[in-house]
C-alpha cells in the first residue's frame, strides 16, 4: 500500500503546528510533529544539566533515551521521555532555545531520522519541521515552506506563552524569534531553507482559519495531479 506524505517546513512561530495538526484531522492523515522530538531531546539535556550546544556532551547521551510519541482521544501527539509524559513541559520558553541547540548537532538529527521515515512508510503523514521536504521527506508528495514575518510570529509565540501563564515581555520573544532563525538558517546539518519543489505560504496578517483554507487549498490541488 502506497501512503501519502505532506512536508511542512517553516521558521519558528509560523504556526506549523497548530496548522498541521488541523490539516490532519481534516484530511485523516497522521500528525508527525518533529519539533515535539527535538524539544524532547532539548529537554533531556536541560535536566541533566548538559550544554545542548556541545555534541561531546549531548551524543553519549542519546542511547540512554527512550523517546515515544502516542496519540490520546484528545487527538494531540503526547510525547513521552523515559516514559514519563512531558508534553506540556517541553513548551516552556527555555526548552525552546535547548532544542534550537541540539537539533543542529549533526548527531541528534542522525539519531531521529530514521524513527520520522518509519511513520511516513507506515502511514498517511503530515510532517512539520526545519528539514522535512529537504532531507527527511525530499520525495514527500506535498512540501509547503510556511512562514510569516518575525514580528507576526513572535505576537503569535507571546499570547500562547502567556496563555499557558509563562511571564515573559514581546521584545524577550521577538528577539528569541529572529535569533532562532539565524541558526536554524546557519547551521551546518540540515539548515532550514525551502525545498525548489516547496510552494511557499506566506500567512503575515491572516487569521487562522484563513491560513488554514490557504494551505488546504494548495494541498487538495497538489494531491489531484
Amino acid at each position: 500500500m502506497s501512503y501519502k506524505s505532506i512536508a511542512i517546513d517553516g521558521p519558528s512561530g509560523a504556526g506549523k503546528s497548530t496548522l498541521a495538526r488541523k490539516l490532519a484531522g481534516e484530511l485523516g492523515f497522521l500528525y508527525v510533529d518533529t519539533g515535539a522530538i527535538y524539544r524532547t531531546v532539548g529537554l533531556a539535556a536541560f535536566r541533566r544539566g548538559i550544554d545542548p550546544s556541545d555534541g561531546g556532551q549531548v551524543t553519549p547521551m542519546l542511547p540512554q533515551l527512550s523517546i515515544e510519541m502516542c496519540y490520546g482521544g484528545d487527538g494531540v501527539q503526547h510525547m513521552l521521555l523515559n516514559g514519563g509524559d512531558v508534553t506540556e513541559e517541553i513548551r516552556r520558553h527555555e526548552i525552546s532555545r535547548c532544542a534550537s541547540q541540539v537539533s543542529a548537532l549533526p548527531e541528534v538529527r542522525a539519531f531521529l531520522l530514521e524513527r520520522q521515515r518509519e511513520l511516513a512508510r507506515a502511514h498517511d503523514v503530515i510532517m512539520d519541521g526545519r528539514d522535512i521536504g529537504t532531507v527527511v521527506l525530499p520525495g514527500a508528495d506535498v512540501k509547503i515552506f510556511l512562514t510569516a514575518s518575525p514580528e507576526d510570529r513572535a505576537r503569535r509565540r507571546y499570547a500562547e506563552l502567556s496563555e499557558r501563564g509563562e511571564q515573559t515581555c514581546f521584545e524577550d520573544v521577538l528577539r528569541d524569534v529572529v535569533q532562532r532563525d539565524e541558526l536554524d538558517s546557519s547551521r551546518t546539518a540540515a539548515p532550514l531553507r525551502q525545498a525548489e519543489d516547496a510552494v511557499l505560504a506566506d500567512t503575515s496578517g491572516l487569521t487562522l482559519e484563513e491560513s488554514f483554507q490557504l494551505l488546504l487549498h494548495i494541498i487538495e490541488e497538489r494531491l489531484q495531479r
